[in-house]
């Protein structure tokens, strides 16, 4: 592999799979994006003929410059760094090939939201061995860990990430739960939305304030029924490849984006954002006509 274009077509056949790695581990498209941007600079000041393995290198230094961005995130100041706040992808739910391809790097919000919660070294050995069956050996260098200690933070990681709600299988059920969840809260039927929402339903609120969290379909469907008569205008949506809603005001502009996790039947966990600077900041749908 001497001559540079063979070196950057290589790097191209690797690109899709290291920027599904570093969102894992981001949760941010562009950050992603920079880490696997910085792994193309390295790579082209390295000779060629040292690279015995170039997927394995490109791999370990896209987990070097991920863990260094987690790492660095705890020391920046702002709001996104603070709470650990989610890339959302939202788009049209109409399963075209554009939106599909969009997706591709995508991963459920309920995974995510827990991915968030775990040490860099955790999500580095969790996404790497448990999402992309990279060897704990291999891990181990890039975090400066023995195969077995990497080995134990990848179980640690695992056991945390257990709990996370698995999404239906099929994404028409999901299409019906979400969209008798819409009704129930556009009418404030409080009975209606207890059928739907799940008993242990978590419910994640960011706001310019911070996260609010509340849990259970009591208090949820409350807190519904409370703000059930807000003009606003709601249709269903994909969110990170997952039925959705998205709402705009009187004025047109969004004012919420909430991801759904649908598990047996009913919403288990909702990631809702009510912050004006990150919706402004999101390629969002336009309102177009309600369902």
């Amino acid at each position: 592999m001497t001559p540079d274009v063979d070196l950057a077509g290589a790097f191209e056949n690797e690109r899709e799979r290291l920027l599904a790695v570093a969102y894992r581990m981001l949760a941010s498209r562009a950050d992603a994006e920079d880490a696997v941007q910085e792994a193309w600079l390295r790579l082209a000041r390295q000779d060629p003929d040292s690279l015995a393995n170039l997927s394995g290198w490109l791999t370990t230094v896209v987990g070097r410059v991920c863990i260094d961005m987690l790492r660095s995130r705890k020391t920046r100041p702002g709001p996104l760094y603070d709470d650990g706040f989610l890339d959302l992808v939202v788009t049209e739910d109409d399963d075209t090939p554009e939106d599909n391809a969009v997706l591709a790097e995508s991963v459920g919000l309920a995974l995510l939201v827990v991915l968030g919660s775990l040490r860099p070294d955790e999500r580095l050995a969790f996404v790497l061995h448990d999402m992309f069956g990279v060897p704990f050996a291999d891990i181990g260098e890039i975090i400066g860990k023995s195969a077995n200690a990497t080995k134990m933070l990848a179980s640690r990681a695992r056991h945390k990430v257990k709990g996370t709600p698995a999404p239906a299988a099929g994404r028409r059920r999901q299409r019906e739960v979400v969209d008798a969840f819409l009704a129930a809260a556009r009418d404030g039927d409080f009975e209606s939305l207890l059928q739907v929402l799940d008993p242990q339903i978590t419910w994640h609120t960011y706001t310019p304030r911070g996260v609010t969290v509340k849990v259970g379909a009591t208090e949820v469907a409350d807190a519904i029924r409370n703000g059930a008569r807000a003009a606003t205008v709601a249709r269903r949506v994909l969110v990170n490849g997952d039925p959705g809603i998205l709402l705009w005001g009187p004025n047109g502009k969004p004012v919420s984006v909430m991801a759904c996790t649908v598990v047996d039947g009913r919403v288990a966990e909702v990631v809702a954002v009510l912050d004006p600077a990150r919706l402004r900041a999101m390629d969002l749908p336009e309102p177009g006509v309600t369902d």
